[in-house]
């Protein structure tokens, strides 16, 4: 493992935040009740970088807030929101982190039958069906116009991943490393849910129901969900969804590798309570991380049918999106895909410009991915 970390042994405190008035732009953590807050920052013993201090006052504000509105919301919708019923089950996106994800979604809410999680509603899942539409109006210069990892567009209406809806809901999550990193990697066993205490395995899916239900409460389209780590979730997820469809993407390796170390150094950056001392254990987090996952995967996959799973490659994607989602919905029965291809060529007129971020790869490192990725290599086309 040295040979992989010595790439990433540059100084850390040149990735601080540099605007000085950054603290008060939204984090992953404004959405927290205070309460779960309170309980992350005492399990870490305040353990809060002095430049972070304002940061972390600011959010503490906003939880108390949050409390309060969660309380209203629960007393106005509380019984309506448990009585909906999930008619038509999800679509889930699944795919390794940086694997096309994100854009596959946005080409898949494109259909007029689809609806999704927005940004707001994955930061604010206990109080969103009271606040959105009075709040949102009047926030919009408190978010980035675009992501630093990757350059994609944002926005409190751009969809999101309900992993932070469950993180900001008191549930474990290894997303959870990125707040205290010189901790290290936190709650792995919630990545694939295979060890988890039955009780607490029961409180994810129920957290995760309630907030599908909330957002079928106030549209009752079939929801698109893009969060990679259900890639390892699949079996819990059809408990919950029997009859849930699901596509996955994969891509090069090596490209997943750079770019996922990208990801979470940017995301400790701009996210993280603490500045790193040593981001080390970052590289065998997406290692241990990709092979877990899909040991889950390749084991779930056998319990769909061939209607409810379709896998399919980002180099595919990218090379001919329309040709891709119409397979998407040849094989998973999705309807007619002439209803969506005009938003569909709307959207992809609108992105046509996008360039991604790129990264480098020493050999060792390459060699590392080759031998520990192996059976990602084999299984999907890699090789």
């Amino acid at each position: 493992m040295s040979v992989l970390a010595r790439r990433h042994d540059a100084p850390h405190r040149e990735r601080a935040v540099k605007n000085p008035m950054a603290w008060y732009m939204p984090r992953f953590w404004h959405g927290m009740r205070f309460g779960v807050w309170a309980r992350a920052l005492a399990r870490n013993r305040l353990a809060i970088s002095p430049s972070r201090l304002p940061m972390a006052v600011a959010i503490s504000g906003f939880t108390a807030m949050n409390s309060a509105l969660a309380a209203v919301d629960r007393l106005a919708y509380g019984r309506r929101v448990d009585a909906v019923n999930i008619a038509r089950p999800p679509l889930f996106i699944l795919g390794h982190w940086r694997s096309g994800t994100t854009f596959l979604h946005e080409l898949l809410i494109r259909d007029p039958e689809h609806t999704h999680f927005t940004t707001y509603q994955c930061f604010t899942p206990h109080h969103f069906v009271l606040t959105e539409k009075r709040l949102v109006p009047w926030i919009g210069m408190f978010i980035p116009d675009r992501r630093p990892m990757d350059n994609m567009a944002t926005g409190w209406d751009r969809p999101f991943e309900d992993e932070f809806a469950l993180q900001s809901l008191g549930v474990p999550t290894p997303y959870l490393s990125i707040m205290f990193p010189n901790r290290g990697a936190v709650y792995m066993d919630y990545l694939t849910l295979r060890n988890v205490p039955p009780r607490e395995r029961e409180r994810w899916k129920r957290e995760l129901l309630t907030f599908c239900k909330r957002l079928t409460f106030r549209d009752p389209r079939r929801i698109v969900i893009k969060t990679p780590a259900h890639t390892a979730r699949v079996r819990t997820l059809l408990e919950m969804f029997p009859g849930a469809k699901f596509v996955h993407i994969s891509r090069d390796p090596y490209a997943l590798y750079r770019s996922t170390i990208g990801l979470w150094r940017s995301l400790i950056a701009e996210e993280g309570l603490q500045i790193p001392r040593d981001e080390r254990w970052l590289q065998d987090f997406v290692l241990d991380s990709l092979r877990s996952m899909y040991e889950a995967y390749f084991e779930d996959r056998a319990l769909l049918a061939d209607d409810q799973l379709i896998e399919i490659r980002y180099e595919d994607l990218i090379a001919d999106p329309k040709d891709a989602i119409r397979d998407i919905y040849r094989q998973l029965n999705l309807g007619d895909f002439a209803r969506l291809e005009a938003h569909l060529d709307a959207h992809l007129t609108e992105v046509k410009n996008y360039r991604t971020n790129h990264h480098t790869m020493d050999d060792a490192t390459s060699e590392t991915i080759r031998r520990q990725w192996r059976r990602y290599f084999e299984e999907f086309g890699y090789e």
